[in-house]
């Protein structure tokens, strides 16, 4: 029996390449607007591009911010992407948007000299935090490089929560990961062979 994702529409992710590349590691990848897409799904990926605000409201009318909490909190995988990743959190500097709230902590935006661009974007190297990460498999902490485009990123206050930082003037944030839940800042979808073998590693503990 194929490997079932569910891939969340809220009407403004990235939903063509990410479901291209999950497909490309062999799943079947389901686009579902309500919790009822849930049902029979192995892993859930929340994708996201633009502001914060567009992504949580869209989630709270449709229901599907107590799905997303109730699939976390069941211990099943999970993989944020981007805007997925910073929805998961409280608070926002982004317009003052509070988030899903799943994991305490904030979004804050880059105060980086003039140097440095705002928005971030472009490659960047990763440095894995946590030890034996399901999600790091086959990947080079502080080699491998994934494509960035944000100009806010989380601050958990749980340290333990930090899969893998990257510097950019100053370390930041760029991956969580708390039991099978894990959600990045970066896109791993456009992020070429590397990308692949993330999405790759997601699909092979949703198994």
């Amino acid at each position: 029996m194929a490997l079932k994702i569910a891939l969340i529409n809220y009407g403004m992710g990235n939903l063509k390449s990410v479901s291209k590349a999950l497909e490309s590691v062999g799943a079947q990848v389901e686009i579902v607007t309500d919790s009822s897409g849930f049902d029979g799904a192995d892993g859930v990926v929340l994708p996201g591009v633009g502001a914060l605000g567009d992504c949580v409201g869209p989630l709270r009318l449709a229901g599907l911010d107590v799905a997303i909490r109730k699939w976390i909190g069941s211990g099943r995988p999970f993989l944020g992407v981007c805007i997925g990743l910073q929805a998961l959190f409280e608070t926002s500097e982004e317009g003052g948007v509070s988030g899903l709230g799943i994991f305490p902590g904030k979004v804050v935006r880059f105060d980086r000299p003039k140097e440095y661009k705002i928005p971030h974007m472009g490659w960047n190297q990763i440095r894995f935090e946590q030890k034996d990460s399901p999600l790091s498999k086959g990947l080079s902490s502080g080699k491998d490089q994934f494509y960035f485009v944000h100009s806010y990123y989380v601050v958990p206050e749980d340290p333990d929560l930090i899969l893998a930082t990257t510097d950019y003037g100053g370390r930041f944030v760029s991956a969580i990961g708390s039991g099978k839940c894990f959600a990045t800042q970066f896109h791993p979808e456009k992020s070429q062979a590397k990308g692949l073998q993330l999405y790759r590693n997601f699909a092979e503990l949703c198994l």
